[in-house]
């Protein structure tokens, strides 16, 4: 299953690299909601691994985007202790408009766009 959360770009991290093979990166966006007339703020921290480690990259602080992201959970134990570790994992991100929508989205339809039914064609064979 796949979230996605829009904020404002304040922090990328530097790319790190994990083992020969493994690589991950980590940015964080701001997000900020009004609940019940009090501004709230929080700051959720994104990782990104391998090839979509280059995903921040097209992106300035302080731009509003949008991410798509997975929840991923991992378990370990250590000296007889269970360990819980959980990422969000983004694998899409992209610029979102003043308006809130994602920049390469289409407009959406208006009355106008619709043609009058009188206009329509019924052309299908049965």
């Amino acid at each position: 299953m796949s979230y996605d959360i829009t904020g404002k770009l304040v922090a990328k991290m530097d790319t790190v690299q994990r083992t020969e093979t493994f690589k991950t990166r980590e940015f964080v966006i701001e997000k900020t909601e009004d609940i019940n007339g009090r501004s709230i703020t929080n700051y959720v921290k994104f990782q990104c691994v391998q090839d979509k480690t280059s995903l921040p990259d097209r992106y300035n602080l302080g731009d509003d985007v949008r991410v798509q992201f997975n929840i991923k959970g991992t378990k370990w134990n250590k000296n007889g202790t269970d360990n819980y570790i959980t990422n969000l994992d983004a694998w899409r991100m992209e610029a979102v408009k003043l308006g809130g929508t994602p920049q390469d989205a289409p407009p959406p339809a208006t009355y106008s766009d619709i043609p009058p039914a009188g206009d329509v064609v019924d052309d299908l064979p049965f």
